[in-house]
């Protein structure tokens, strides 16, 4: 009899929501995967990249054994060597010429050795985080504020609020579960009325009541006239106002503002001081489009100022709250992680702090106040200031700022080491030593999501190759150095237990952090582990903070901060736009695990930029070429996608691709080295810059059973089931078209070639054993076809049709995919809409499921069926079919007399 196995109860390793997963194994090697639904982050649902993980445990790319100057080594010979380099440069140069930078995709237990082994036996504080990048600016402000930093609420707060403010935040692509659960108590007519703030019109505003189109950088001047407003409408809480000091302050800045910052109509600006002043349970959540700025810790404190001039926090459906956008940000922040703080949530500048810590530890070193944060840690690198460097699951060749000087700096530096999974990064190029590191599915431990809730990632896979445990190689180079006892841990277990004892000594000294109820835990309990908010100690358990008016601060009040609002530094002719920059919805950070997907490729394959139709019209730009974007620091190569959705001189583009999959849709590379004064964090949302046609003398796409790499100008490719694409363009063509794309590919066999040199095309297939192995198609234009169709036929025996490009008329072409978590293409809805009168997102997700799990995809639903029916008088007569390969996500704001120049460049 086949018995399934059990379930592995384990976390989601993408965004901050921390959703539960159940992973099944397959008896096959692989996983089943769902969501959890005893989880309560989550409640069983996931968002599409969450329900793909099993497709990215493929071990292609693999880091499979540590690598000495690109040469295979040991274990043993890896370690000594960098604990031996590490000595030297600590007895030479002093313990602050090395350096960490880690990653909020490390769990817990990773963190925690990776900091004691920094601050505590090394000496010094210079260990930061890539989540230095997306969340800083949330502590710093929540120290001014609150003392520690602590997040007031629970996701419960979202469904028991009667309004919820999302400011900087496109929940429905960077937290799709939040905004199911948002939606879903929308729909059961319990839900709060919604308020997205966004210069661009995002999926998210699909779900809101309304939408303020700010103007960029605007946000604090618009929470300073709330809190203007409140005082003036006599809102503030007097119960609650002698908990809080800085009032008369906050409110003198905030009197001074100007409404004309906010770039909103007065109507729309009175409509939102309205609502949020005549409802009692607001939540205001806020993201990267806050804390991404040189001003970001005011935004935040803007906010706070809000909440707390009013009461409204830490009770039921009301408070701030920062959605963290990595798995692990929230539990990197507990355990010190950052520069500038200590672990559980102590003050690195309190010498009694510092004292007890080291005391604890019984730390030879203890570092003496804060290290540098990340952009100062990678220009000591580029000074020669630091001269070790260990780099931990991350990717800062791509990630950094100013992405191309920081990728200088890694490979000018005397020793760097790198901690991966994957052998080729545009990072681990840079490595002197490479440790190979156990990714998802593997690692044993915990994480924090948003809301302070700890729950355990489990091993569900057994490791690739000569894979460790991050805190296991960082424990290894520790005794090497010569700290045998503090670094003898034999499991994730001992090391949580650990932790959770040091926790109970900073709640003796006043800290929020303690989950000292866990000091003595087992192996067996630990293995146990259900997912709780922390606090857990005898003081406190769970629940929410500061509804009882106690905050952390030396007189117990919270701390209002005068917030002077200033608009982003002012633009220079040669850098008239300003470029905004996030996240799609199916990709994830540089994409390592997410393009291993072909699933999770469909929906947006390539970079691109969102042009407004009038910055496209001037710059001579149609929907699908290519532009080429410039700023003093970089240079890109992106897609155009002309939408109304972006406002006029602030184009977007997103963040994800590498030199791996696309070397010239690098976008960090263009954002300068300008940080918030007191969080660090760089402003990754107005990077200045130009923007220009990129004269392109042919364009192509090319698709193959094996992995191949372009040598083009541009191109960017993307997982298919069975083989590989891509997008490609060049300015001159090579000299017989053959012979590149045998090179390309690998292959030796002749090409099938169809050829219209009067327009210009190219057309060539190989065929291997009777088989279609690869296929190039070229055109002087962005070429037109169905890729859905070309990618099905890879691996298929040839057929006369092979190099058409396109569906016959008895084989209905799916389109581009809008749902990716069914795989349902833009012509399959749209057939369905005219064929069966479907005229709601409700009607197609019964009839298709799209739409009907994830719930990301809704907006775009929404769109195609009013688009069909406007094209249409009668859609169950008369369908409504898109040309071939048509992306939605390109096309949907073009005329339609412009939609023969929008080809399926996302698909």
């Amino acid at each position: 009899m086949n018995i399934r196995a059990q379930p592995i109860r384990t976390t989601c390793p993408y965004c901050g929501v921390g959703c539960g997963v159940l992973a099944r194994p397959d008896g096959e090697g692989g996983l089943d995967i769902s969501g959890d639904p005893d989880h309560p982050a989550n409640r069983g649902r996931l968002c599409v990249k969450g329900a793909a993980l099993a497709e990215t445990l493929r071990p292609d790319g693999r880091l499979l054994t540590p690598r000495i100057h690109g040469r295979v080594a040991d274990w043993d010979s890896a370690l000594d060597m960098v604990a031996r380099r590490f000595q030297e440069t600590i007895a030479e140069h002093g313990p602050d010429s090395v350096g960490f930078y880690v990653s909020g995709q490390l769990l817990t237990e990773d963190y925690y050795v990776a900091n004691k082994l920094m601050k505590g036996f090394i000496g010094s504080a210079n260990i930061d985080t890539n989540s230095r990048l997306c969340m800083a600016s949330s502590v710093a402000g929540h120290r001014r504020a609150f003392g520690s930093d602590t997040v007031p609420g629970l996701y419960e707060d979202f469904e028991e609020a009667e309004l919820v403010v999302l400011v900087g935040s496109n929940l429905a692509w960077c937290h799709p579960v939040l905004y199911q659960r948002l939606a879903a108590a929308r729909e059961k007519g319990l839900g709060p009325r919604v308020v997205v703030i966004d210069p661009r019109r995002t999926a998210t505003c699909d779900l809101a009541d309304l939408h303020l189109a700010i103007k960029p950088g605007g946000d604090a001047a618009l929470f300073n006239l709330l809190l203007a407003e409140n005082e003036r409408r006599r809102a503030c809480d007097g119960i609650f106002l002698p908990h809080v000091s800085g009032l008369q302050e906050a409110l003198h800045a905030a009197r001074a503002t100007d409404p004309a910052m906010t770039g909103l109509e007065p109507e729309d600006l009175a409509r939102f001081l309205e609502w949020w002043i005549d409802t009692e349970k607001v939540v205001t959540v806020y993201s990267q489009g806050i804390n991404q700025s040189d001003s970001g810790t005011d935004k935040v404190n803007a906010i706070l100022n809000c909440h707390l001039a009013t009461g409204r926090i830490g009770r039921p459906g009301m408070g701030p709250f920062s959605v963290t956008g990595q798995p692990n940000a929230m539990g990197g922040r507990e355990v010190g992680g950052l520069a500038n703080m200590l672990a559980c949530h102590l003050d690195i500048e309190n010498k009694a702090h510092r004292d007890a810590v080291q005391y604890f530890w019984q730390a030879p070193a203890m570092a003496p106040g804060p290290g540098l944060k990340a952009v100062e840690m990678f220009r000591a690198v580029e000074e020669g200031r630091i001269k070790a460097l260990w780099i931990i699951c991350t990717n800062p060749a791509v990630t950094m700022p100013e992405a191309d000087r920081v990728a200088r700096a890694i490979e000018g530096c005397d020793f760097t080491v790198v901690s991966d999974m994957m052998e080729q990064t545009d990072t681990t190029r840079l490595a002197h030593v490479l440790l190979p590191a156990t990714g998802w599915g593997e690692k044993d431990g915990t994480v924090t999501n948003s809301e302070r809730r700890i729950s355990r990632q489990r091993p569900s896979q057994p490791r690739r190759g000569e894979a460790r445990d991050d805190w296991r190689i960082l424990a290894d180079v520790g005794r090497r150095m010569g700290w045998e006892n503090a670094f003898g841990w034999n499991s994730a277990a001992e090391v949580y237990a650990e932790y959770a004892a040091l926790s109970g000594v900073a709640g003796g000294l006043g800290s929020d952090f303690d989950i000292s109820a866990h000091a003595g835990i087992t192996s067996a309990e630990y293995d146990a582990l259900e997912p709780f908010l922390w606090p857990q100690s005898s003081r406190k358990r769970g629940g929410r903070f500061f509804g009882d008016g106690r905050f952390h601060t030396p007189d117990g009040k919270a701390r209002m901060v005068p917030v002077t609002a200033r608009a982003p530094q002012p633009l220079c002719p040669a850098y008239p736009f300003r470029l905004n920059t996030g996240r799609v919805r199916d990709h994830w950070h540089t994409m390592t695990r997410t393009a291993l997907s072909p699933r999770l490729s469909r929906h947006m394959a390539e970079p691109y930029l969102e042009l407004h139709p009038q910055d496209a019209a001037e710059l001579g730009l149609q929907p699908a070429e290519l532009a080429e974007v410039d700023s003093p620091h970089g240079r890109a190569i992106l897609r155009v996608l002309v939408t109304d959705r972006v406002a006029r001189g602030h184009p977007f583009a997103p963040m994800h691709w590498t030199g791996e999959t696309a070397p010239s849709g690098r976008i960090d590379a263009l954002v300068p080295w300008l940080t918030d004064p007191l969080s660090g964090q760089p402003a990754s949302k107005s990077a200045p810059v130009a923007i220009r046609p990129f004269a392109a003398g042919w364009f192509g796409f090319a698709l193959a059973a094996r992995a191949f790499r372009p040598d083009c100008a541009y191109w960017a490719r993307a997982s298919l089931p069975g083989g590989m694409q891509a997008e490609l363009a060049g300015r001159a063509p090579p000299a017989d078209w053959g012979e590149w794309a045998a090179a390309m590919f690998g292959l030796t066999s002749e090409p099938l070639t169809i050829s219209d040199r009067a327009r210009g095309m190219q057309r060539l297939g190989f065929v291997e054993q009777g088989r279609l192995a690869a296929a190039l198609f070229v055109a002087p234009e962005p070429v037109a076809l169905s890729r859905s169709h070309v990618a099905g036929l890879l691996g298929a025996e040839p057929g006369p049709g092979m190099l058409a490009g396109r569906a016959g008329a008895d084989q209905p072409d799916e389109g581009a995919t809008v749902c990716a978590c069914f795989g349902v293409g833009v012509n399959t809805i749209a057939r369905a809409i005219a064929e069966q009168g479907l005229v709601t997102v409700e009607s197609v997700g019964a009839a298709l499921q799209a739409g009907s799990n994830c719930g990301s995809c809704r907006p775009e639903i929404r769109a195609l069926i009013e688009r069909c029916l406007a094209g249409s008088g009668n859609p169950a007569k008369e369908p409504t079919v898109f040309d071939a390969g048509e992306s939605l996500i390109l096309s949907r704001d073009i005329p339609a007399d412009d939609r023969k120049h929008a080809s399926d460049h996302a698909n």
